[in-house]
Order: structure tokens, then sequence, then C-alpha cells
């Protein structure tokens, strides 16, 4: 995960004990299959907590706890063999966290023949239970329905790439819902006036995502901006040079004034701990804070950059949506709209203000504008294609039935034409076509903005969706 939030993930094998006994070495071979899974489980920004092997109610219960001591985000129930669903039940409901059951097998089938030539009919059975872990996979499913604790299931082979695969999404999903429950939200002014699409109900932000909402001030930014040092404004405007084509028409007075406010805007982000950013404000009437505002655009670009994505028009849900998609790797830039061509068969996409130039194609440009469309002011902005390839478009929904909902689409940015207006703007296919994924998309009801990001992510994202017990809806 790019920004560094460790997951604390419990793992704990399922078992009964009776077998022990009846079965010699059954008991070592199963704890075997779970070192194996913890070793696989184990990575950079994944710490593992390994609970053993639950075979009674009483070891259930004490892994329970344990994963209340320890702090667990997610819990891996490996289920390696029968085990009586009060085994599970007991430590899912003292856990308390989102559970993913494994249902792995050692091997793909049993060797029949080998098998069926023991002579000892108590080591064929030994055998055949280490292989019978979807035997009660029913049952655990059944009492976990009718106690209303949601789950997640990997069927599949104990060293099989396409499982591992799976169970890897699945912790990536685990790491981005506890990205977001320890993430602090800045939303800094006021939203555009009249867009009641975007205007999101920022208590059910903290219930459903878990992310902190700390309402900020214009006038604590415009004051920071008022303390910055020439050296240090030097070396912005140097710094500048260095991360995106500033082009010749730009006035240097613009680059002082963007690196003045860039400047400020660091010192802001650190002061709060803020992850991630919504903002609008015009300050029409108050000249320092009508400058502030109007030279952001830059210092923006340059934090959504660095992992603490900036949504413009004070869209909350959108700086979700791209928290959540640099979480992944992916990027997250603020699109709309644009237009669509229909002789190319594409729809262009993009927006003014911040964008992610990490994910840019090239080196992102540096505009003066004359004014902001829509906007009060004028100043600095960026243009930027993102990568041409595959890319992901995410929309966090305010949804009637589910509070929240994930709607996705997955398609292709392409080379071609942009418009070079200083904004971001790109070129996207997506399979539908563009008649068809225009009407498949705002079918869903999603705000006019969306995060796209870089290579196709849907497949965590419904995950992400499952283990937060919210929509998702994928339209291509």
């Amino acid at each position: 995960m790019s920004n560094g939030q460790l997951l604390r993930a419990g793992l704990c094998g399922i078992g009964l004990d009776t077998y022990w006994s009846q079965f010699v070495g059954l008991k070592a071979r199963l704890e075997g299959y779970v070192g194996q899974v913890a070793a696989r489980l184990a990575r950079p920004g994944v710490e593992v907590v390994n609970l053993g092997l639950a075979d009674t109610p009483e070891r259930s219960r004490e892994a329970g706890h344990r994963c209340r001591r320890e702090d667990i985000d997610v819990l891996f129930l490996y289920v390696t063999t029968y085990a009586l669903s009060d085994t599970v039940l007991l430590l899912v409901q003292r856990a308390g966290v989102p559970v993913i059951v494994l249902n792995l097998q050692p091997e793909a089938a049993i060797d029949y023949l080998a098998f069926n030539r023991l002579e000892d009919r108590t080591a064929m059975t030994g055998y055949w239970l280490a292989y019978c872990s979807a035997c009660p996979v029913p049952e655990i499913a059944n009492v976990l329905a009718r106690a209303r604790i949601p789950f997640q299931q990997v069927t599949g082979v104990l060293d099989e790439d396409e499982t591992w695969r799976e169970i890897e999404e699945w912790l990536k999903a685990a790491q981005l819902r506890s990205s977001l429950a320890s993430a602090r939200l800045g939303l800094l002014g006021h939203y555009y006036s009249g867009m009641l699409d975007i205007m999101t109900d920022a208590t059910l932000v903290s219930i459903v995502f878990g992310t902190h909402v700390e309402i900020l001030e214009v006038d604590e930014l415009s004051a920071l901006g008022c303390e910055v040092e020439e050296a240090d404004l030097v070396r912005r405007v140097e710094e500048f040079s260095d991360n995106f084509d500033v082009q010749p028409d730009c006035p240097p007075e613009e680059l002082r004034r963007a690196a003045r406010t860039s400047l400020a805007l660091d010192v802001f982000i650190e002061r709060h701990g803020l992850d991630a950013m919504a903002y609008y404000y015009e300050g029409s009437g108050n000249a320092a804070n009508e400058d502030t505002m109007s030279s952001v655009i830059l210092g923006t670009s340059l934090l959504t950059a660095r992992h603490i994505p900036v949504a413009g028009e004070y869209e909350v849900k959108n700086a979700l949506a791209m928290k959540m998609m640099d979480c992944l790797g992916a990027g997250g830039s603020f699109t709309e709209y644009y237009a669509i061509d229909f002789n190319d068969d594409l729809v262009l996409m993009g927006h003014d203000g911040p964008g992610h130039i990490a994910i840019s194609q090239g080196k992102t440009k540096v505009r003066p504008l004359n004014v902001y469309h829509g906007k009060v002011g004028r100043g600095l902005s960026v243009e930027m294609s993102v990568k041409n390839g595959p890319v992901t478009l995410l929309s966090v929904v305010e949804d009637a039935d589910a509070r929240f909902k994930l709607v996705v689409a997955e398609g292709e940015c392409v080379a071609g034409d942009i418009l070079e207006i200083g904004n971001t703007n790109s070129r996207y296919r997506f399979p539908p076509g563009a008649r068809g994924f225009v009407n498949a998309w705002n079918a869903q009801g999603p705000a006019h903005h969306c995060a796209v990001g870089i290579g196709h992510v849907a497949a965590t994202l419904r995950k992400t969706a499952a283990l937060m017990d919210i929509g998702f809806h994928q339209v291509c």
C-alpha cells in the first residue's frame, strides 16, 4: 500500500480435537499448513498474528480474546479439516472484525490410487481428513448467516497461484479499509453553491468509512502564507520546474504566488495531520483569502502526488475515492465528463484544479489562465493526460438504500488530441462504447465527479466494499 498503513491480519486454523488421538500426525500436519499460510500472508505492511489451531470452544474463545488484545484488522479463518460451527462462532463473535474463510486443500486432488492402496483404514481416514476442508464450510456459513455476521470465502489449493492472487486482493482490500478507518480528511471552505449531488453527510462518512473529518479555516491557511521565508520561496519555485513542465508564458509573480501557497499548504497539512482534503472557497471581498484560494492548484497537485489527495469543489465523496485509488497504488485523479467523441467512440474526461501528476502521461504542463471558468480568480493551472493504458474509474456514491456504494468501471486511456485549456483531460475507451458507458454509469446515480487511476483494480474494490458492508456495482 502506498501510504504505509500497517495491517494486522489475524490467522486462525480450525479443527476438531477429537481427531488428534485417533489419527496420529494429523494435528502436526495441519499446524504445518497453518504455518505455510502465515508465511505467505506476511509481507511489508502486513503483520500476521498467528493464533494457531483452535480445536475446542475454550481455545476458540481464547483466540477471540487474543484478536482483541492484538487489535487485528481482519481475520483469516483457515478451515484445515472438519470443525464444529460452535467453535467458529465463539471466535468470530469475539474478534469483531471482517472474516475471510479460507477453504484450502493441500493439493488439487487426492491421489486416489495411492490412497486406496493403504492397508491401514485408520491411516486412510487421517489422510482424507487433511483434505476435507470443504466439509464444514456450509455449516459455518449457515451459523454465521443466522448470526448476521458477514463473511467472505476463498476456495482453492494451498499453494496455487490463482488462490493466492485472490487472497492478496483480500489483503489489499483489508489494508484499504484499515487506511480509511485511520485517515484524517480535511474539509476546507464550503460547497459550490447549487451542486446538490456532491453534498454529503459528513457524519455518515465517519460512521461508514471510519474516517475522521476535520473542519478547517481558510483564514489559517492565508495566515501561514504570510510566514513563508524568501529562501523557501525560491526553492519551491525551483521544485516546480523539477516536477512540472512550466510553460514560458507563466508570469514569475504567479509562480511565486503559487509557491507561497504551496509552502503554506505543506505546513497546514502537517499541522492538522491530514491524509486527504476537499476544498472550495471563493474569498470574495477578502483579498488575502481570494489570493490564497486562487493559487492552490500547483501545491495541491504536489500533495496529491505525495499520497495526500486533494479534491476541488468540496467534493467529500471524491476525496475518499481518490484516497482509495491512491492507497491501491493506482493514483486517483479528480475527473468528470468533458465531452463525447462519437467519431472515435470514446469519452473525454478531466477537471480543472489539482491533478495526480504521478500518473501523468509525460510531464504535467503548467499554464497561466486569465479566468478560472465558473470560479473566482485567475492564476496558474495544470494540464495533463493520464498515462495511456488500462484505467479504473471509481465513484463513491451516496445511496438511498445502502448508505454508500462504490461504482466502478474499467477501461483504457488512449492517445490522441486533448483540449489544451490548462486542465487535466484524457481520452477514455470503455467496452460498452461511449453511449453504453455513459448511460450505464449515469444509471447508478453518481455525483458528477469520479476518481481515475491507472491499472484495473475493480476486483480489489469489490472486495473492499464487501469488507465494509457497502454496495458495489461494476459498470464495465
